[in-house]
């Protein structure tokens, strides 16, 4: 099935400012996302930045890179400004990795493009997995996401969702969580069919993505449909800080075979 990455990269972090060009395990972070993009078969991958650092250090190893504005509100603005730039069909599939994640499975890549080849009434495909800590469904930054019996998103939030009314308390964390399997993480890959692209910058912010501030709700206030799986693989977490790369380039060193 074929599909394209595209690869965001910016410079501006505020924990870890050039974090795409943070050397890990001997070479540039983007550079190790860059190759695990071209091991899941993606057909075309792009380096988005608005950086000549990063577009210098990406055109090095041989990546193809596309400059963009730096006054985009959102990733999702970035990547259409790609697609346009780019060249690509309205029906063309495209997957957004993120540039500071080097040890994200290839097969997850391959999934939601594959997930949403696979069903045509959607415009996006994303990916969840399971919470059985109470902490993490209690926690706003970990995003929670409810399914239909097709698999199709009904929503998103950084609150405890769904609220079990006979277990939970207002303003009480519960010892333990209700039996089932009622509660996933929201897990941010995406892929998205070109098309919704050029929709989606077209609207404006809806009022329940800037309360929640998701902008993946923008899609469903709009009517749009967002496919939801299970991940085939554990999700590893991203680099976010400076203890984050060094637990990261300890794995690199030594890959679990």
């Amino acid at each position: 099935m074929a599909y394209s990455v595209i690869i965001p990269a910016r410079y501006a972090s505020s924990r870890l400012p050039g974090k795409p060009l943070l050397m890990l395990a001997g070479q540039p972070m983007i550079q190790w996302v860059w190759q695990l993009a071209h091991q899941s078969d993606a057909q075309r991958v792009i380096i988005a930045t608005d950086d000549e650092r990063i577009q210098t250090a990406a055109q090095a190893f041989g990546a193809e890179v596309v400059m963009t504005r730096s006054d985009h509100l959102s990733g999702t603005d970035r990547l259409q400004e790609v697609v346009a730039q780019a060249g690509f069909d309205d029906d063309d599939i495209v997957v957004n990795v993120q540039g500071d994640e080097p040890l994200l499975p290839t097969l997850l890549i391959r999934q939601v493009a594959d997930n949403l080849a696979a069903h045509p009434e959607a415009s996006i495909a994303t990916l969840c997995e399971p919470i059985d800590d109470v902490d993490a469904v209690f926690n706003p930054n970990i995003v929670k996401v409810t399914t239909d019996i097709n698999g199709l998103a009904l929503t998103f939030s950084r609150s405890p969702m769904p609220w079990s009314r006979d277990h939970f308390q207002p303003g009480q964390i519960p010892n333990k969580l209700p039996g089932g399997a009622l509660f996933n993480r929201h897990i941010g890959l995406y892929a998205y069919r070109v098309g919704f692209l050029h929709r989606y910058v077209s609207w404006a912010p809806a009022p329940i993505e800037q309360c929640e501030q998701l902008e993946q709700l923008r899609a469903l206030w709009q009517g749009e449909r967002i496919h939801v799986a299970q991940a085939a693989q554990p999700h590893p977490h991203g680099v976010d800080t400076e203890a984050d790369a060094r637990r990261v380039e300890t794995l690199l060193l030594n890959p679990v075979r």
